[in-house]
């Protein structure tokens, strides 16, 4: 079997609720077992995933699991009913109150406690206790030894690899043959390999190799199809690279196989926003907030749905996301993302800094930069912008963020070129980088190449960005009809598309023959045109 279900039970008795719903998942979406498993063991397995939930107090998804499970129950022959009953029992096992006297211990006596003395959940609650007070050696020393007890521990897994581990570091604490403490084995054969991928997948996260991370993920998704970590795991990769539409498909998985998962909603809120589907996104929060309204990721997705009616009451709810959970990452991004918008960049520094002490992705190297430029700190712009580089030397995105800084100032933009060249030369069909190599053409004056540039990516890609640009870029060579028409075609591609909207009135007026920009001073137009432009090839 994939997942030995004892391991399932051990976890729970320990009181490692989070470990054992996420081992639960694998047990559930296993091939083989839905293939070769009856009725009777099927219903059993979603019991026990049942049982993890509930005492995780994921209460609507342990509801949803338990009546997956009697409807299992209810084809199983009459004379197997008492044998199902007695498992029903058996797997209720660590609802025993011992389980949770762990809570009355304090960090001090714990620390008191020698590590070989210390069982399962003890050495897990030490782990995070230091983890959550910076001291690094010890929390990996405590995530170490809960794997050698037991190494179906998935969150020391997750742990250790962002803590900087090597996947054949883990690996070699799994225990290779049985012992007298009764520590569970890992079989190295083919039934336990899928677990050796997840490390790796893991460790590929960690150290920002996202494609070679989501290539092990689709990997284990074909062992365990519908399995919702894996495909939550795949979401958020993708969603850091820009995979938008693969995100989305996804996330939409995820909610079609448990309607009632709470975990990551908060960043598939994000790409609903992004996409303005402002109907998906709407009932989105509605759901969340029917399950657990307790929850930091509820908070986020309603900032996020607020962040167009009200910045500032945005704001206050991604701040009672981190209140709620100092950990979680996707309250600082948008926390830092409304900051900017609100023309507070120092402050958006401080959000984005929070996220990258937690996990430096893609996402806050984006912030940072952003944010330096924002209050024109080009020296620690460009040091973020490396420094993302040196973390991932495969990312086109990285290299766009080097060019972004340099673009910023009128004698760095021929190494913004090379950046941009070299970023679409890794990746082709990145158009972030496409629109801002277009930009840069129409700054210099080449408004020809920038056509040239975007009708060529037009041909493969349909999308609103590009004919916003297009269109920019006609309407500043007079070209009206051209603009108009890529103006209604962004238009017809997302409605809701604001540079598209107010692009459109601007050409409204030049083709009534009234200057747009008359009020103000044109040089201040061109400046914060220039500024605008660049944001907005940032965050496409």
């Amino acid at each position: 079997m994939d997942v030995p279900k004892e391991q399932i039970t051990a976890l729970l008795d320990n009181a490692l609720f989070n470990s054992a719903q996420l081992l639960g998942s694998f047990l559930v979406s296993s091939s083989t077992v839905n293939a070769e498993t009856s009725p009777h063991l099927k219903a059993e397995n979603l019991v026990l995933l049942g049982d993890a939930l509930f005492r995780e107090r994921e209460y609507r998804r342990a509801i949803h699991t338990y009546k997956q499970a009697l409807q299992y129950y209810k084809i199983i022959p009459k004379q197997n009913s008492t044998s199902s009953r007695s498992a029903l029992s058996a797997s209720n096992r660590s609802s025993s109150p011992n389980s949770f006297n762990i809570c009355a211990i304090n960090e001090n006596e714990m620390e008191g406690i020698p590590s070989k003395a210390r069982n399962l959940q003890m050495s897990l609650l030490m782990a995070k206790l230091y983890r959550n007070t910076k001291h690094t050696r010890g929390a990996v020393t405590c995530y170490r030894e809960c794997l050698r007890q037991c190494p179906y521990v998935i969150e020391a897994i997750i742990a250790l690899a962002e803590l900087g581990a090597s996947a054949k570091d883990i690996i070699s604490l799994f225990p290779q043959t049985p012992n007298r403490g009764g520590r569970a084995q890992l079989d190295h054969g083919d039934s336990s390999r899928w677990l050796q991928r997840y490390v790796e997948a893991q460790c590929c996260i960690a150290s920002n190799d996202y494609k070679g991370g989501l290539e092990l993920l689709a990997e284990l998704l074909q062992r365990f199809p519908n399995n919702t970590h894996i495909l939550l795991e795949m979401a958020k990769v993708e969603a850091i690279i820009g995979k938008n539409d693969e995100a989305i498909m996804n996330f939409e998985k995820v909610r079609s196989v448990d309607p009632y998962v709470v975990t990551c909603m908060d960043e598939y809120a994000m790409l609903l926003k992004m996409k303005s589907d402002y109907s998906k996104l709407n009932k989105l929060v509605h759901d969340l907030l029917s399950i657990d309204p307790t929850r930091p990721e509820v908070f986020v997705a309603l900032s996020v749905l607020w962040e167009r009616k009200d910045e500032r009451g945005a704001l206050s709810y991604a701040e009672k996301s981190i209140k709620i959970d100092e950990r979680h990452i996707p309250g600082y991004l948008m926390k830092g993302n409304l900051l900017l918008a609100l023309k507070r960049p120092e402050s958006a520094v401080m959000a984005f800094r929070g996220a990258q002490e937690l996990r430096a992705d893609l996402r806050s190297y984006q912030g940072l930069v952003h944010s330096y430029l924002a209050f024109s700190k080009v020296k620690e712009a460009l040091y973020a912008a490396r420094e993302a580089m040196k973390a991932m030397p495969q990312s086109a995105k990285a290299l766009k963020l080097v060019g972004d800084v340099h673009a910023s100032n009128s004698g760095g933009r021929e190494k913004a070129k090379k950046f941009y060249e070299s970023a679409l030369r890794l990746e082709p069909g990145y158009l972030g980088a496409a629109l801002a190599l277009a930009e840069l053409h129409v700054i210099e004056g080449r408004n020809g190449d920038a056509v040239s540039l975007l009708e060529r990516y037009l041909k493969d890609w349909a999308d609103d960005s590009l004919h916003v640009k297009l269109a920019q870029v006609f309407a500043a060579t007079n070209m009206l009809q051209d603009s108009l028409s890529h103006y209604q075609s962004a238009l017809r591609i997302n409605p809701q598309n604001e540079a598209a909207k107010k692009g459109l009135e601007r050409l409204e007026k030049q083709m009534k023959g009234v200057d747009p920009d008359a009020p103000e001073d044109e040089e201040e137009n061109e400046v914060d045109d220039a500024d605008a432009e660049q944001e907005e090839a940032e965050l496409l």
